[in-house]
C-alpha cells in the first residue's frame, strides 16, 4: 500500500489538525520567539492518523516520533520520505541494525550506552556506503549522518534509563561526537513524573535545570563551538520545559488522543 491509496477519515484529520493547531499556538506562546521542534509523538496510532497531518496540516507535520523500532520501521515503508523519524523509546542493542538502516530517521533520542552508539554508526555507516554505491538506479535522497539525543537520567530513578549526570554524560557525548556517522545534536531527558506533574512556567523542573547544566558541561569539556540542543517536556510539561530552554518537546496524547493498548494496535486503519 502507498501512502496515496491510504484512506484519510475526513472528521479524524479535521480533529487532529484543530489539536496540533491549539499545541503549536501553546509552543509558540512559551517560546517567545525561539524555534522549538515539536516531534509528535504516534506510537501505536495508525499510519493514517500520520498522514492527516503530513497532508492536510498547514504547515505540513513532518517530525514524528516512535517508542518501538518495529513500528517505527513498518510506518517509514508505508508513508512518504519527507517525514522526519525520531526514535524516543527505550533503545535496545538489537534493534540498532534495523533502526540505522531507515533511510529517513533523522533522530536517536534514547542513546545511553557507548555501545548502543557505536551500533549505530556502524550500521548507519554501512547503510550510507551501501546507498552510495546503488545511488544511480535510486530516486531516494541518499541517508545521511544520524542525529542523536544521549539520554539522561536526571532524576536518578532507578527505574528510568539514562547515563549519570557529569562524568558519564560527557564521556558518552564525546563518544558520539567522535563517531563518523552520527551528529551529536543534544541532551535528552524524561525526568520524574512527580516532577512533571508540578511543573508550570512559574515553577521550573528540576530534571530539566539540570539537563541544561549538563549540555553546559559538555559544551564546556568538549571544547564545542556550536550550542547542542535540549529535548525535554512533554504532554503534561511542555511549556514549562520551553520556559527552561527546550528546543525540542515530544507530545503524543494532547495531539491523538489516548492510545490503544499494544495487542489492539493497528499500523494501518
Amino acid at each position: 500500500m502507498t501512502d496515496t491509496e491510504m484512506k484519510i477519515d475526513p472528521s479524524r484529520a479535521a480533529a487532529l489538525i484543530s489539536e496540533i493547531k491549539t499545541v503549536r499556538e501553546r509552543i509558540a506562546a512559551a517560546a517567545n520567539g525561539r524555534d522549538v521542534r515539536l516531534v509528535a509523538v504516534s506510537k501505536l496510532k495508525p499510519a493514517n492518523d500520520i498522514l492527516a497531518l503530513v497532508e492536510q496540516a498547514e504547515p505540513p507535520q513532518l517530525h514524528f516520533g516512535e517508542n518501538y523500532s518495529q513500528e517505527l520501521i513498518q510506518k517509514a515503508k508505508l508513508l512518504p520520505s519527507s517525514i522526519f523519524w525520531h526514535f524516543i523509546g527505550g533503545l535496545q542493542s538489537g534493534h540498532c541494525k534495523n533502526l540505522a538502516k531507515v533511510p529517513n530517521l533523522w533522530c536517536v533520542s534514547s542513546v545511553d550506552t557507548e555501545k548502543k552508539a557505536q551500533l549505530l554508526d556502524k550500521y548507519r555507516g554501512e547503510f550510507i556506503s551501501s546507498s552510495s554505491s546503488s545511488s544511480s538506479s535510486s530516486s531516494s535522497p541518499a541517508p545521511g549522518k544520524l542525529s542523536i539525543h544521549v539520554q539522561v537520567n536526571t532524576s536518578g530513578e532507578s527505574s528510568k534509563s539514562g547515563c549519570a549526570p557529569g562524568t558519564d554524560t560527557v564521556s558518552l557525548c564525546r563518544a558520539v561526537e567522535a563517531a563518523p556517522n552520527l551528529h551529536l545534536l543534544g541532551l535528552m531527558t524524561i525526568g520524574a513524573i512527580a516532577r512533571s506533574v508540578a511543573t508550570t512556567p512559574e515553577n521550573e523542573n528540576e530534571d530539566f535545570l539540570c539537563l541544561r547544566e549538563q549540555r553546559d558541561l559538555v559544551t564546556k569539556e568538549l571544547s564545542l563551538d556550536r550550542e547542542l540542543e535540549l529535548s525535554m517536556g512533554m504532554s503534561e510539561d511542555f511549556e514549562g520545559a520551553i520556559t527552561v530552554g527546550s528546543d525540542e518537546v515530544r507530545v503524543g496524547s494532547t495531539i491523538f488522543g489516548a492510545r490503544p493498548l499494544k495487542s489492539e494496535a493497528k499500523i494501518i486503519e
